[in-house]
């Protein structure tokens, strides 16, 4: 008789990593062991553009333990320089404020930060452009913006908005914001021979190893790259930074030892990326019955000379609503910064405020309740493309969580009920993340006698979303073994390969190539397999991708507190609902989204990074200065979903979780202070100052 194992995907597992996380035994990238490690500490410029044109080391050669002072004279030469931030000391040019100059390598950390801080640089300042300007007649618009068009017309939406029987217009600001993982950038590298070993801090070790072969003229197998735990990337890791190859140059001139680089929060701030500024002009036009017949959404943005990159904050409002006249463009401001890279959400998360709040502040002037705006603008088809949706159940998400948040109870008029001296009120915002799935991963499944057990071995990174978990599920109902059977590895280069962590694509193509592999294994060896049977399988392009609309969904609920007298703002509650195709595992997935939605708490009512336009200086470049949301912020916060059955997406039903929770959630809480207050804020962070009238 055949026994039939029970599901694993669908189910609460606890992360397989967690015990070791929590006792402290699960080593990440700088604490791994190395014999005599060397350290090294890099020294910033303090101007934002020019040369340099003089580095006296002599002071810091003198400290005691100081092995090496690296300078643009006497570093090592890269084989490739055409990044400009990646061209680490290469030449004397000065980009942006925070560029590194010299480096110093020494015995101890203490040594390293001592010669530092003796190392005196001359420069030949040159003027530099560090204040953002929307209207700065260097403004161009980029020819991508990531894998969408810049730009997009339907229509005409200028003649609809006049003809309108209710428009609203509106320009949304939110500011650049940095991403602060626990886990500082680190890179520990040490050479033998011209091959090189380097643990990392990242996102993909794939693309660590490709950047590092290419950057130092080596084939990809003379570079091994490990990554076996990762505390936090939310995007600052999914792209190489200076620091990084700094390491492994430093290393380069010490073969035989390790050199360990733990960045400080200050070259966080100044080397690893951030989210750009925005600033965001929307139009709406309807008809009296609520019926959206023109939609505008302008997004002008900075960018940095050495490497263009644009927050594609408009992108949102080409998927969510049918609009039979929409335009949608990105424009971009070169300034002497380093550059802006992508964040948890990229271009929804910011794109959504505005979007979201100009839906509120029509729902406003046609005197109609915001949820059934939306829904009376459910699109039968992607209003981009045309295409049919692979599901798409955002009104069920917008029903679901009215019933759960007591909607039907709420009184429409602003500033109508103060309690105990707090102005109380309620907003909501949709939320939506295209679903992808990149090709190229692979995946080997192999079994060991001993202990009847099946190892999966895949390149990808566990970055704190539970991917170890995940992908051991989704082997387990593969084989049909329980997922106590299986092991998996990941993290290494000496694995198969995987694609980023990156885009909520994670689950999504590695669980595709895991799958294949899985399914070659039973097809090949049944279900008595020997000691070292294997078989291999890949994620290939998805063939639904070009004839259905892939997306997740979700509808945020937010009640906010203002104070009458101080105006102090709290957030004593959030819902969010979320339609996001099969969900593999609820704990890991509820924590995901309620990540998610305490960053748009964050971002709505806190983070903002602050730019000395004088200077191109990173004023609040540590926690002390740069808030982000505590316990103390979080009320009474909630997230579940709607099931779905979706089957184009890839062989699992699943849809990316960890970026949809930010989308919309700071829009939420916009709209619930406008029904608290009266008052309209359209910048971010949303703070005290704005209700004291």
């Amino acid at each position: 008789m055949t026994v039939v194992e029970p599901r694993a995907m669908g189910t609460d597992l606890h992360r397989i990593e967690g015990p070791a996380k929590v006792t402290g035994t699960a080593r990440y990238s700088y604490e791994q062991h190395t014999d005599a490690p060397l350290y090294l500490i890099g020294v910033p410029a303090t101007i934002a553009r020019g040369t340099v044109t003089d580095v006296d080391t002599v002071a810091a050669e003198a400290v005691p333990g100081v092995v090496g002072v690296l300078t643009a004279d006497s570093a090592p030469r890269l084989a490739d320089t055409s990044d400009p931030e990646l061209a680490v000391l290469q030449s004397r040019e000065i980009r942006y404020r925070g560029q590194y100059v010299a480096a110093v390598i020494a015995e101890s950390q203490e040594a390293a930060r001592e010669a530092a801080d003796l190392v005196a640089v001359s420069y030949d300042e040159q003027p530099a452009t560090t204040a953002f300007d929307e209207r700065s007649p260097e403004t161009y618009a980029p020819a991508r913006v990531l894998f969408f068009p810049t730009d997009t017309v339907t229509g005409d939406p200028d003649a609809a908005l006049a003809a309108a029987d209710v428009s609203v217009r509106a320009t949304y600001r939110t500011p650049a914001q940095h991403h602060n993982p626990m886990e500082p950038h680190a890179t520990v590298a040490c050479w033998a021979g011209d091959e090189v070993t380097v643990f990392e801090s990242t996102q993909s070790v794939a693309a660590s190893q490709e950047a590092i072969a290419g950057l130092f003229g080596l084939e990809p197998g003379a570079v091994a790259v490990l990554s076996p735990h990762v505390g936090g990337g939310f995007g600052s890791k999914g792209t190489r930074h200076p620091g990084a190859v700094l390491a492994v140059m430093a290393a380069r001139t010490v073969p035989g030892r390790a050199v360990k680089l733990a960045l400080s929060r200050r070259e966080m701030f100044e080397t690893t990326g951030y989210r750009p500024a925005t600033v965001q002009h929307m139009a709406l036009g309807a008809s009296a019955d609520g019926r959206i017949e023109a939609l505008v959404h302008d997004a002008v943005e900075p960018t940095a000379r050495t490497r263009e990159f644009t927050e594609p904050a408009a992108v949102v409002s080409r998927h969510l609503y049918t609009a039979a006249n929409r335009r949608t463009t990105h424009r971009l401001v070169p300034m002497d910064v380093s550059g802006p890279t992508f964040m948890r959400a990229p271009g929804e998360a910011p794109g959504s405020f505005a979007a979201e709040c100009a839906m509120d502040e029509l729902a406003v002037a046609l005197g109609m309740d915001p949820i059934e705006l939306r829904v009376r603008n459910e699109p039968e088809t992607d209003p981009e493309h045309g295409l049919p949706f692979s599901s798409r159940n955002l009104v069920a998400c917008l029903r679901r969580g009215a019933e759960r948040f007591g909607w039907a109870d709420r009184d429409p008029t602003p500033r109508a009920r103060l309690v105990d001296g707090w102005w109380r009120g309620t907003g909501v915002a949709a939320s939506f993340f295209p679903t992808f799935r990149m090709p190229g991963s692979t995946a080997v499944v192999r079994f060991r006698a001993d202990g009847g057990r099946y190892e999966v071995l895949i390149g990808a990174a566990d970055i704190g979303q539970g991917a170890r978990t995940v992908l051991t599920q989704i082997a387990a109902d593969a084989l049909g073994v329980p997922a106590s059977r299986v092991d998996v590895a990941i993290g290494d280069t000496a694995l198969p390969h995987a694609t980023i962590a990156g885009g909520s694509t994670g689950t999504s193509s590695w669980g595709t190539a895991v799958v294949d592999a899985a399914e070659r294994f039973r097809d090949k060896y049944g279900e008595d397999p020997d000691d070292g049977d294997e078989a291999d399988g890949m994620a290939p392009d998805n063939p639904w991708a070009a004839e259905r609309a892939m997306g997740a969904y979700g509808a945020q609920f937010a009640e906010v507190a203002v104070h009458a007298d101080t105006g102090e703002v709290r957030v004593p509650r959030m819902l969010g609902v979320f339609a996001a195709g099969r969900i593999i595992n609820p704990q890991t997935a509820r924590s995901q989204f309620l990540g998610g939605m305490v960053w748009g708490l964050s971002m709505a009512l806190h983070e903002e990074s602050v730019l000395d336009p004088r200077t191109g200086h990173w004023v609040n470049h540590d926690l002390a200065g740069y808030h982000v949301a505590v316990h103390a912020d979080v009320g009474e916060m909630d997230a579940e979903w709607v099931d779905e059955d979706d089957p184009y997406v890839n062989p699992m039903g699943a849809k990316g979780i960890g970026e949809i929770g930010i989308v919309g959630a700071a829009a939420a809480i916009a709209n619930a202070a406008h029904h608290a207050t009266g008052v309209r804020v359209r910048s971010l962070p949303i703070t005290l100052d704005a209700f004291l009238t």
